[in-house]
């Protein structure tokens, strides 16, 4: 049984050509046809999402995006076909949908998560979690009024994911969230949809979609365009979308070269850690080739990664390594020091420190990354972590002007050639 089936579905809206054609029709609704002409924003909208799937929705500002989820979450009434969908359903649509500015964040988190059918009892149970992690302090309990967008959606995201939905259902509004929030909120949809949970969700990011989605609906001018496996429908929406402008669409001010620097927007943290305790991974940290600290870098400048370990007990046959990772949780590469017997079988005493410097040579496309650290013993039947750090650090890569030649999310150096016959 699908999770959600969408058959035939459209919505339009009443235009007039004046008020008093408006207040006309009102007063003898039998000639309501001869005041107003109908304008479609959806038509004739047919798919299905089958149990556990993921599909991106892409289209360009006013393709109808946001009218198609208020209507499959059942926010808004459509004009011809219908939507069945099965399970519980956790929606964002619009930010801080749902949310009365004059109560406090708490206050609003019970009446969220009442209407998505939630007794105070669970709500009560659930609140502990909900205030860890929406990460808003004291704010809990001050007027949403004084709430920042950020804070609006983390505390928005927090409730609506609180318990884990059969269908959860997400609007652009991850979108206004710092780069760590958003790195937490994905690693949530990972682990919702490794129990089953059914994602339907609106970006621009066409990469995000490739990534994460089997299926994609590309919606144009009102009408579905396209339906069907996501690179294939974002390839298409792409074609459309950028054509021969994508290099000058792409680049901002903001995004000049400059020297490597420190983003303070980079620091937030989003990580979790593990380990048995032999050795604690004290600080991890990004440098440029000349030692200087940094979180920014650019298109082409290598990334050196750093940490500091100190061992709680004596130790010997350590691996230390690290992976670097996309937004979404995808690994793009890592490695460890398993095949470096200089290092195997080196013994570190109680109290030793050791600081661990890898060089990557940078092959990113412009964007925001997360790296895992870890330290790990391999003597035994199955390798142990002595600590491990998940997504402790974020560094990005600018969009410096050799990177408008690069697509993809890794950009190996290529050498061209031609000769002429």
């Amino acid at each position: 049984m699908s999770a959600i089936v969408v058959t035939n579905l459209g919505k339009a809206y009443k235009q007039y050509p004046t008020h008093w054609a408006r207040l006309a029709e009102w007063l003898d609704p039998r000639r309501d046809k001869l005041r107003h002409h109908l304008h479609w924003v959806l038509k004739d909208i047919n798919f299905s999402v089958e149990p556990g799937e993921a599909v991106g929705i892409v289209g360009i500002n006013g393709a109808g995006k946001s009218t198609l989820l208020k209507m499959i979450t059942g926010t808004t009434k459509p004009t011809t076909g219908d939507v069945r969908m099965h399970g519980r359903v956790a929606a964002m649509l619009e930010l801080g949908m749902g949310f009365h500015p004059d109560f406090t964040g708490r206050q609003n988190v019970f009446m969220a998560a009442q209407l998505l059918g939630l007794r105070v009892e669970e709500i009560n149970a659930l609140m502990p979690q909900i205030e860890a992690f929406a990460e808003i302090g004291d704010y809990i309990d001050q007027s949403v009024r004084v709430y920042s967008s950020g804070m609006q959606m983390r505390l928005a995201f927090s409730v609506a994911t609180a318990n884990r939905p059969d269908v959860l259902v997400v609007d652009e509004a991850l979108s206004v969230g710092d780069a760590a929030f958003q790195r937490k909120c994905f690693r949530r949809i990972e682990g919702f949809r490794e129990k089953g949970t059914t994602l339907l969700f609106v970006t621009h990011d066409l990469e995000t979609v490739k990534k994460i989605c089997q299926k994609a609906l590309f919606l144009q001018a009102g009408g579905q365009a396209g339906f069907g496996a996501a690179k294939t429908i974002c390839d298409a929406y792409e074609k459309i979308l950028f054509g021969s402008t994508r290099k000058s669409a792409s680049r901002t001010n903001a995004d000049a070269p400059s020297a490597p620097s420190l983003d303070p927007g980079l620091l937030t943290n989003c990580e979790t850690a593990y380990g048995d305790n032999r050795a604690t991974i004290e600080t991890v940290w990004f440098e440029s080739l000349d030692g200087q600290k940094s979180n920014v870098f650019g298109c082409n400048d290598p990334v050196v990664i750093k940490y500091r370990v100190r061992f709680n007990v004596a130790a010997s046959g350590v691996i230390f390594g690290f992976t670097v990772k996309t937004r979404e949780g995808v690994a793009l590469c890592g490695t460890d020091t398993v095949h470096m017997p200089e290092i195997l079988e080196h013994r570190f005493e109680a109290g030793n420190m050791a600081v661990i410097r890898f060089e990557v040579a940078n092959a990113f496309a412009p964007g925001t990354y997360y790296i895992n650290c870890g330290v790990r013993d391999d003597g035994g039947e199955i390798p142990v972590f002595l600590h491990r750090r998940i997504d402790v650090a974020l560094f990005r890569i600018r969009f410096d002007d050799d990177a408008f030649s690069k697509v993809g999310i890794l950009n190996m150096p290529i050498h061209f050639s031609m000769e002429t016959v």
